[in-house]
């Protein structure tokens, strides 16, 4: 199991507090990704309804050669470095494809959870024997930093999944300005976007049959009561998703099914529930090509290039930076 270092625990542990006690009441979505949460997460992309997945594979897949010349540009020298990389299922179609063509490439995932990590090296490492990668666990920005100006050769940031539509706009335009104070004027970000489509396409994604969504969602608690020593009893609360066309964003939230108390050691607090209230958990937003061009607009960036799988459903958008 994943082990928090002291300053993450605070930072959880402040940011409960602050959610619990507000109102309504809400939770990071940033707090889903302990190592079991990651495996709920894994197990999600693998669901049918869950389109995301099978439409971003879909352009790694069949604009593979578009895709690596862009990157290289003229240059078979790239660093590709993946925020957030999980299995790393679609990227080993990209990385497969670049080292048939001889690219010269190292590959650096990071990620929050060591064991996704130790999981991909080793899956990497047999798939791939000639490949330099070298896995980073941690805070995205404080690794980026350190390697702003490792000798000159062009990163690609990797931030893939649609994993941006957990943040809110402002949200957004801050982590697109952090990273591009971290690149070089030769790098590329390569950023996963879900497009706005049939909202009843978008709802089955994020309330699946099987529950697995609401697992991933209800291991949030689970993961408060172990770290943080709390109460939360998980069957007297209920997953439930939505998906509103007008702000084209999903949103999922638990609901407690009664009026209880929930208390958390180490915030030393009591937080009451009145029944069917919720707590909000996640909010997943779905993109128009106007609000991408947009976002890397007022980020500091340009859009390069836009590849799109065949049904319209996914746009995977190569940034670089403005003037």
């Amino acid at each position: 199991m994943q082990s928090s270092t002291c300053a993450e625990l605070t930072q959880f542990a402040d940011d409960v507090l602050k959610g619990l006690s507000s109102k309504p009441k809400a939770l990071s979505s940033k707090y889903f990704y302990d190592d079991e949460g990651t495996r709920y997460f894994q197990q999600i992309m693998k669901m049918p309804e869950y389109y995301l997945t099978g439409a971003e594979l879909e352009i790694f897949s069949t604009q593979t050669e578009k895709i690596r010349r862009t990157f290289a540009n003229g240059d078979n020298g790239f660093d590709l470095i993946e925020l957030g990389a999980g299995d790393g299922t679609k990227t080993a179609v990209l990385v497969d494809h670049f080292l048939k063509h001889n690219a010269d490439i190292t590959y650096s995932p990071i990620d929050i959870s060591q064991e996704a990590l130790d999981a991909l090296s080793a899956k990497f490492n047999a798939q791939f024997p000639n490949l330099k990668i070298e896995t980073r666990n941690g805070d995205y920005f404080k690794i980026l930093k350190s390697l702003k100006n490792g000798g000159g050769r062009r990163k690609i940031l990797l931030f893939l999944g649609s994993n941006i539509g957990n943040f809110g706009r402002d949200q957004s335009i801050d982590f697109f300005r952090q990273l591009r104070a971290v690149m070089n004027p030769n790098d590329l970000l390569f950023i996963g976007f879900d497009l706005q489509k049939d909202p009843h396409v978008i709802l089955k994604a994020y309330d699946d049959p099987q529950g697995i969504t609401a697992a991933f969602n209800l291991n949030l608690l689970r993961r408060i009561n172990r770290e943080l020593g709390g109460d939360f009893d998980l069957d007297k609360f209920v997953h439930y998703a939505l998906y509103r066309p007008v702000e084209c964003a999903a949103r999922s939230f638990l609901i407690s099914r009664e009026q209880q108390t929930v208390h958390i050691e180490a915030l030393g607090r009591s937080f009451s529930f009145e029944p069917w209230e919720a707590i909000f958990m996640e909010i997943s937003q779905k993109y128009s090509l106007p609000m991408i061009e947009a976002l890397a607009a007022e980020s500091g960036f340009a859009v390069k290039q836009n590849f799109f799988d065949s049904k319209y459903y996914y746009c995977d958008s190569l940034w670089q930076l403005s003037a």
